[in-house]
């Protein structure tokens, strides 16, 4: 059993013991806050492994202050699962992605909540770029989410679909080369309010962006009735592309404190800074490619990524603790990059059902 202390990367923690078959207790959980334990989300999160899994145990103490979660096997099939009010549909879904490929039949997820907020990252980023990572895995058919409902916070009522195929094992990864950014893609979503609020937050994006590139388009999509959800809304998200396939995004949500070309302005300028820190990863995405990473064939696969983040770090060393997988890393000076190496330990989907 793998002992680990406090309440930083709770999620991750979670999906990769169910990875890797091992026991993991969690103590100390904010054992010196005022409110001690784990929060509603994270005990959410651990129903929704329970649900995708059969034969897991989940043992939590009177205070709430430590957890311990004893894998089971991955089932996978339609789940339906009601996200809360806490955080957004992007926290349980994120977490979800490196477990789904791996199930004994096609996972069909629903989730319920909110598909934008602040804390966490929105459905339209995941769509357009976790996704295009994961097929570069070999996930390639039937991998898809569709929003049904928005919801914006604070009373979410959004939905989405997920579905995802299994697979065997996954392919190597090799993504060293940035290439150049050839366009911008971006979505300015409205819930409940103008639609206009869309079209001035796309002008103030397309006004920096377009010093910079020609090929930006945004399209704006206006939800109102029952797919508005329960609260008023709007948000923008925005991926561009380099011509070696590689995506970078940035999104935020906007709210009343600001006008909406404040929001179109912030998120474009986070996408430039994303794009000058170079590698072929974005900060949203690089977790998800090392987890795939450490989990290829018994063959070489790399990255290229930028200046490390704290999470990115944390991750690292998650994946020697659960799997012994150690990322031989080297620094571009020139660049900034990180070209980051691994071996992966061949894991294979033993719980698929045979063709």
């Amino acid at each position: 059993m793998i002992r680990l202390q406090g309440s930083r990367h709770f999620r991750h923690r979670i999906v990769l013991a169910q990875l890797s078959g091992r026991a993991v207790r969690i103590e100390k959980i904010r054992s010196f806050d005022e409110d001690p334990g784990i929060r509603d989300f994270e005990a959410s999160f651990l129903r929704l492994i329970h649900r995708i899994t059969n034969g897991s145990r989940i043992d939590i103490n009177e205070t709430g202050t430590t957890v311990t979660f004893t894998p089971g096997s991955l089932i996978g099939g339609a789940v339906k699962h009601d996200c809360g009010k806490a955080r957004g549909v992007g926290y349980f879904l994120e977490g979800i992605l490196p477990l789904a490929p791996f199930c004994k039949k096609p996972l069909r997820l629903t989730l319920e909540g909110m598909t934008n907020s602040r804390e966490d990252v929105g459905v339209d980023t995941i769509r357009t770029v976790l996704l295009p990572v994961m097929k570069k895995f070999g996930i390639e058919s039937d991998l898809e989410l569709k929003i049904l409902r928005r919801g914006a916070p604070p009373s979410g009522g959004g939905a989405i679909e997920f579905t995802c195929p299994i697979c065997k094992e996954l392919k190597p990864f090799f993504s060293i080369d940035e290439g150049q950014i050839r366009r911008v893609r971006g979505v300015a979503y409205t819930a409940r309010v103008s639609p206009q609020m869309a079209n001035r937050v796309l002008e103030s994006a397309r006004g920096v962006l377009n010093d910079f590139l020609p090929d930006v388009f945004i399209y704006t999509d206006h939800y109102k009735g029952q797919e508005s959800g329960l609260s008023p809304g709007y948000a923008l998200s925005l991926v561009a592309e380099s011509t070696t396939g590689c995506f970078y995004a940035a999104e935020d949500v906007g709210d009343a404190q600001h006008v909406p070309e404040e929001l179109g302005k912030r998120v474009a300028e986070d996408l430039l800074a994303e794009i000058a820190r170079g590698g072929c990863a974005d900060a949203i995405s690089a977790p998800l490619a090392l987890t795939l990473m450490a989990l290829t064939p018994e063959d070489a696969s790399q990255i290229r990524l930028g200046p490390l983040t704290k999470f990115t770090v944390q991750t690292l060393r998650l994946l020697k603790e659960f799997f012994g997988v150690e990322f031989r890393m080297k620094t571009d000076r020139l660049t900034g990059t990180v070209l980051l190496t691994c071996v992966g330990i061949g894991y294979r989907n033993i719980s698929r059902i045979a063709l």
